[in-house]
């Protein structure tokens, strides 16, 4: 079986996120918020990856690697986001999400799997693959497609 390399980078970043939120929880650090901001490097990792394996196999065009880059992001968010409900279930549910969502940049009050899950990562991960797929892009672009070039 052929993996894509948005599929393959995907897993990656979601694996990276794992080992590093774990890391956090076992060094008890889970609630230091700076660090959480951190992952966007695993996350700028991927995509770049992504990028920079389509390019430098001659994919060409500034949209099909923006894209490729966001793809790469939301295969490994979505994978984060079922790691993370399957882990707020074995922790202890509305409990522990509770918990979870106070220390959360957006978020406290009352909140559920569902709305916490779908409507603030989903939202964080596609603000967070546009934006990287983009920066990411801007260093690729030249590579990528040759637009108004003279010679």
């Amino acid at each position: 079986m052929k993996f894509t390399r948005e599929f393959t980078n995907g897993v990656l970043i979601f694996i990276g996120i794992a080992v590093y939120f774990v890391l956090l929880q076992l060094l008890g650090l889970s609630d230091v918020f700076i660090l959480k901001i951190v992952n966007i490097f695993i996350i700028g990792f991927g995509v770049n990856q992504t990028i920079k394996g389509n390019v430098l196999s001659g994919v060409r065009g500034y949209f099909r690697n923006f894209i490729g880059g966001v793809l790469t992001c939301m295969i490994g968010a979505a994978l984060s986001i079922g790691a993370l409900l399957i882990y707020i279930k074995v922790r202890g549910g509305q409990e522990f999400l509770q918990n979870l969502s106070e220390s959360f940049l957006i978020g406290g009050g009352d909140v559920n799997s569902y709305t916490y899950t779908i409507a603030l990562l989903i939202l964080i991960a596609v603000a967070t693959a546009l934006i990287t797929s983009f920066v990411f892009m801007q260093y690729w672009k030249d590579k990528a497609e040759i637009i108004n070039k003279v010679n």
